[in-house]
């Protein structure tokens, strides 16, 4: 059963709906896999989102065997039949689609996420840092933190752990995001209570409100090939609080919240005197965080 949450807006500050899909992929199950997505795209569209976050390896599922089922179950970006499929129904629906998979380059994999909108394929982000047996199967994200621009404001992207590092809202704040999509498949974190708030959504809150993001979190649910995922899918607005209800640890939802661009720009001022980025001390520290500097990957 779908459970719909959704944020309401003020006559003074109309709503941008977005969705945050809350989905439990099956490993090896491309085909059912696109179909639920495409039902609860449909039913995302149907309810008024004009953006729509999937989860991450939504079209492949996670727990790979090995590094020949995960060559298997990847595909082209933009030429495979996920992203073409997720192509058509952002065409159909008006609407823009972020989604998780397993991107194949060559003979290299890439954990990804793909932007499809209204007038086609928009760009793809490949997952910076890597979790876990990730290492086994992917390259590291070689395309940088890039920043879209559509009518509803600049959207970036991240993956899952790439929300540890604050580094990386940073680097997409300077350059001008407002909404930050973000499929994950956040697990059990060491010493985190079965009930409360986990710390994937502390993090995205407090990343939220020092960069004055908006934040749309999509995770998947259910146990695979025993590994356990969190469910609880946010979305966060510019001020750092959940601008809907937070999602459940295991049951298939579409999480709805209203975002005002006008207001998400404002909220970056936190007094008469004090505007988050503009009070950075770039006389004690590189504007861009060292971007470019030779440190090691580990």
């Amino acid at each position: 059963m779908i459970t719909l949450q959704a944020a309401e807006s003020t006559p003074d500050f109309p709503g941008l709906k977005v969705a945050a899909i809350q989905m439990q992929p099956q490993v090896g199950c491309k085909a059912a896999n696109l179909q639920v997505s495409l039902r609860l795209i449909n039913e995302a569209a149907d309810g008024g989102a004009k953006i729509v976050v999937l989860p991450e390896l939504a079209s492949s599922g996670y727990m790979f065997a090995s590094r020949e089922e995960a060559f298997e179950l990847a595909e082209p970006v933009p030429q495979g039949v996920t992203t073409q499929a997720w192509l058509d129904i952002a065409r159909q629906r008006d609407i823009y689609i972020v989604g998780g998979l397993a991107e194949r380059d060559g003979y290299k994999l890439y954990n990804c996420a793909v932007m499809t909108g209204p007038d086609g394929y928009v760009g793809t982000y490949r997952k910076l840092h890597l979790w876990g047996d990730e290492h086994l199967y992917f390259e590291s994200g070689d395309l940088g933190l890039p920043v879209f621009h559509t009518p509803f404001g600049r959207l970036g992207m991240i993956i899952c752990y790439d929300g540890w590092f604050p580094e990386v809202y940073r680097l997409l704040a300077m350059q001008g995001a407002d909404i930050v999509c973000m499929p994950t498949n956040w697990v059990p974190m060491p010493g985190q209570a079965e009930t409360g708030v986990i710390m994937a959504n502390t993090l995205a809150m407090a990343s939220a409100h020092v960069n004055g993001l908006n934040i749309i979190c999509a995770n998947r649910t259910g146990t695979e090939r025993g590994q356990q995922f969190v469910g609880r899918s946010i979305i966060v607005g510019a001020e750092g609080w959940p601008l809907a209800e937070t999602a459940s640890a295991d049951c298939e939802q579409i999480l709805y919240a209203d975002i005002n661009l006008k207001a998400s720009r404002q909220s970056r001022h936190l007094t008469t005197f004090n505007t988050v980025l503009r009070d950075r001390r770039n006389d004690l520290y590189d504007p861009m965080l060292g971007t470019g500097w030779p440190l090691p990957r580990y």
